[in-house]
């Protein structure tokens, strides 16, 4: 009794290990970076004021050889607040909060980061984007004398602003723990939008444009019933396959057809498959010849004619032959060409 009692605890126990490995949370931790992307037309502190909302569409992050975040995610934010640069001194700076991380789903993540870079402009230690200046050309220009009234004229005027501008990649630094669900990476192992259905594929009617070396040797009867019962019946290989079981049906099954040659345009209890140069082939139910052309009806009951240079007679045969279709080239009377 002893001994069971164990065994169940053990196996409680392991059930227990096992369900919590199942759903263990993925942690990334403070100190990672990650990119974004944020795609204004022209955001700094003459476009925007304190508290408007900001989006940085989110790039890939992996950790232990998985992704940890679906394809579409996104941090949010807003402008915490902004300095616009001085007349005489002083420089204009921005700083960006971005406080959660949208996924998918309605799914909010918090967040604490502070952004360490960002494209041709300088970040301090907490985290502003401070706007840059031009001392050098400055410098230059107050040396040469000819333009001291130009820059007399433009000191009052204020320096550049910082501002983001079309597609503005920023390197983001955690500062806490970010906690994703175990549901989320399941997810991410599948880049593709919720919107994505796979797609079906419809086969075009057995006829014109069918390649010679797609025809293959018949299979045996039973073989072909078989395969038959497994394809879809609006198939290719359906439709070769339901014309291939007649022909394997013994004697005594099949019924009594007699046709006296030379009745009419070649018919055959089976389709001939007429090639034409350049590999195209066509599965006609009757052909014959009139005025230099084979015309022939498909399956389907579409008539062709193709001008009797243009077919590969040798081929032709060859191929019927195989199938055991005979190839008699007629006329519209049932005359036989020679």
């Amino acid at each position: 009794m002893a001994g069971k009692s164990l065994l169940l605890s053990l196996i409680l126990c392991v059930s227990a290990v096992g369900a919590r490995a199942a759903t263990r949370d993925e942690i990334v931790p403070a100190g990672t970076l990650l990119h974004c992307t944020m795609d204004e037309p022209n955001f700094s502190s003459k476009t925007a004021q304190a508290g408007d909302p900001v989006l940085c569409h989110l790039g890939p992050i992996a950790t232990f050889g998985h992704s940890l975040f679906p394809r579409g995610a996104m941090l949010s934010g807003h402008l915490q607040e902004s300095k616009d640069p001085g007349h005489f001194v002083g420089k204009g700076w921005l700083q960006l909060e971005f406080d959660r991380i949208i996924l998918p789903g309605a799914e909010v993540l918090p967040l604490e980061a502070k952004i360490v870079a960002a494209p041709h402009l300088k970040t301090d230690k907490t985290g502003k984007i401070r706007g840059g200046g031009h001392p050098r050309r400055d410098a230059v220009e107050w040396m040469i004398p000819v333009l001291w009234p130009i820059k007399i004229i433009n000191l009052p005027r204020r320096g550049p602003y910082p501002a983001l501008k079309g597609e503005s990649r920023l390197t983001i630094k955690l500062m806490e723990d970010v906690i994703v669900p175990a549901t989320l990476p399941a997810r991410a192992a599948v880049p593709s939008p919720p919107w994505a259905q796979p797609t079906s594929y419809i086969p075009s009617p057995y006829g014109l444009l069918r390649p010679a070396s797609l025809v293959t040797r018949e299979p045996s009867g039973t073989d072909a019933r078989a395969a038959s019962a497994a394809a879809p019946s609006n198939s290719p290989a359906y439709v070769e396959q339901m014309e291939q079981i007649p022909a394997q049906r013994s004697w005594d099954e099949q019924p009594p057809t007699a046709q006296p040659i030379g009745s009419g345009p070649a018919k055959s209890a089976r389709s001939t498959l007429i090639i034409l140069k350049g590999g195209s082939a066509f599965l006609s139910r009757e052909y014959w010849l009139q005025g230099g052309q084979l015309q022939a009806v498909s399956e389907a009951g579409e008539q062709k004619a193709f001008a009797l240079e243009n077919v590969d007679l040798y081929q032709t045969v060859r191929l019927n032959r195989e199938r055991k279709v005979e190839f008699v080239l007629h006329s519209k009377d049932g005359a036989m060409e020679q």
